[in-house]
């Protein structure tokens, strides 16, 4: 890969394989929501024809960088990784002025995101990913000889990445789906998002820095500005794009996948979208400890003012005294919270909205509201309470708020919260504070929740994903648009390859994980065995 290094400036344009481009006329400026005010790099969108390069230059760096070794790959994540800790302040302050988030978090979000590439490097120089399955061929069996059949995953292509609006590094640039996909073998075209493009433009010039140092193909990464859905439109829809990932809304991935499925040749679409991360309040829980209990949720549900994808938004109780203290304390700590800025006008226009049409809701009462003084684009936390025969008949009460906002269901009987569990939507985790002499009495609401859910939760809260193998953030739709698979943590590797099989084919043409030799000493299954050795 030749021609571009990183400067510590942003230009505002767009990389196109290893060239730096700005051949528009649309350009538009990100937002800095303490200051209220515009920043001031000016960022130009990507046009049809610079869409159409970068698809082009991912499809023929795929020929080269999809059959690259695992010790190549791992040399190139760990180089993103040491490129974008190399950016230091420059990020750090780019990333608070376009989100409004604090400087803590900026850094611990790039550790997160430094730690996700690392180990992805671990995994595909380990080999063993591949799940190589071999079963040896028998030329005597009878009636029919056996074939020799030797199965491996195999990358999909050229993936399509749009940046996440609340994780401007760990689910955008070089975040879960780019790292993911970049260790499969598939070359990355990101749709940078346009709240934060100045924060993407540092850290795509960290991800082409490396992969000039590791001499990567021309194409093997991209980055495009928007500031709008028209470049997301034509990339989902371009042929050369095999597969998408997205973090957003229920709408937005909606839009892509139904895209997505319309194409001549429909392709995967991967998207983490709407959770609203039901908790469920067992009796002796609340009767024994509601106020610890609600103290906690105070703090979970205005963290980050709201704005994580586990915000626990939906809390279920059988209607007690206990559930009635819980309410109590929820409401009043709540408002004892400092509002914080939401990462964007818009974002806050949004919260406001769809508070706004819960509220309306008929049975829906306001518990809590904060009235104090609001600065500049922070949001007032609020708690809602409605009963349980309300929240079945209405599923408009199901919505999302993304924000600090959070309803209570108070149910008339076990009955009813069982059934309100089970006509949930699906979402990424469900949640149950119990005794631990009361979880096992209840096995019919576990029962229930784990058919919702993707991740379930005893005696804590949802806000916070551990980045690790067994972590599983997904769920059944709308959660994701595949429950089978996770965006966090290696496994979500598995996204981005298909299985593939050889027939009878030569040892010697066998790609090295199933050759007799076990060249790269992986675990492999052999005619039903684990094994790392030789056959």
């Amino acid at each position: 890969m030749q021609g571009l290094a990183r400067t510590n400036m942003v230009t505002g344009k767009n990389y196109i394989g290893n060239q730096l481009s700005a051949k528009g006329n649309k350009t538009f400026q990100t937002f800095n929501p303490v200051l209220n005010k515009e920043n001031s790099p000016v960022f130009t969108e990507a046009t049809s024809e610079e869409i159409e390069e970068a698809v082009h230059l991912a499809s023929e760096a795929f020929k080269e960088f999809g059959q690259i070794s695992g010790d190549k790959k791992a040399a190139f994540l760990d180089a993103i990784a040491d490129e974008i800790l190399a950016l230091d302040d420059l990020l750090v302050q780019m990333y608070c002025s376009e989100t409004g988030l604090p400087e803590g978090r900026a850094k611990g979000e790039r550790g997160r995101t430094v730690g996700q590439l690392r180990s992805f490097a671990v995994l595909v120089k380990e080999g063993s990913w591949v799940a190589a399955t071999i079963d040896t061929g028998d030329a005597n069996r009878e009636p029919q000889p056996k074939p020799d059949l030797r199965k491996l995953n195999v990358p999909l292509g050229p993936v399509v990445v749009f940046g996440a609006s609340n994780f401007p590094l760990a689910y955008s640039t070089a975040g879960g789906d780019t790292a993911a996909a970049l260790a499969a073998g598939c070359p990355v075209i990101v749709k940078s998002h346009p709240m934060h493009t100045g924060t993407g433009e540092l850290v795509a010039s960290a991800i082409h820095k490396a992969a000039l140092k590791t001499n990567m193909p021309n194409g093997v990464f991209s980055n495009l500005n928007s500031s709008g859905i028209e470049v997301g439109q034509i990339l989902v829809s371009t042929a050369g794009v095999k597969a998408v990932g997205f973090t957003g809304s229920i709408k937005g991935g909606r839009a892509l996948y139904d895209l997505a499925a319309k194409r001549e040749e429909p392709i995967p679409v991967f998207a983490e979208m709407g959770s609203i991360n039901p908790v469920i309040l067992l009796p002796k829980a609340l009767e024994n400890r509601a106020e610890s209990i609600a103290k906690t949720y105070a703090g979970s549900i205005t963290l980050a003012t709201g704005q994580f994808c586990t915000n626990p938004g939906l809390i279920l109780g059988i209607k007690s005294d206990g559930l009635t203290s819980f309410i109590d304390t929820l409401s009043n700590e709540i408002v004892t919270v400092n509002p914080t800025v939401m990462l964007h006008p818009n974002i806050k226009e949004g919260y406001l909205k769809n508070k706004e049409k819960v509220v309306s809701q008929g049975g829906v009462s306001v518990t809590a509201n904060y009235s104090g003084v609001l600065q500049d684009n922070c949001a007032e936390q609020a708690i809602v309470s409605v009963k349980g025969e309300d929240f079945l008949k209405n599923t408009m009460l199901h919505l999302e708020v993304f924000g600090p906002f959070s309803m209570v269901v108070q149910c008339e009987d076990e009955k009813q919260l069982a059934a309100i569990i089970s006509n949930l939507e699906g979402q990424l985790t469900g949640t149950i504070i119990a005794d631990n002499t009361e979880l096992e009495a209840h096995g019919n609401i576990v029962g229930a929740l784990q058919n919702r859910v993707g991740r379930i939760i005893f005696n804590g809260v949802p806000t916070g994903v551990e980045v690790c193998e067994s972590m599983v953030h997904g769920g059944p739709y709308p959660a994701s648009t595949d429950s089978r698979f996770t965006a966090v943590g290696v496994g979500s590797i598995k996204r981005w390859v298909r299985p593939f099989s050889y027939q009878d084919w030569p040892n010697s043409l066998l790609p090295d994980a199933l050759k007799n030799e076990n060249p790269l000493g992986i675990y492999r299954t052999v005619d039903g065995n684990n094994s790392k050795g030789k056959i």
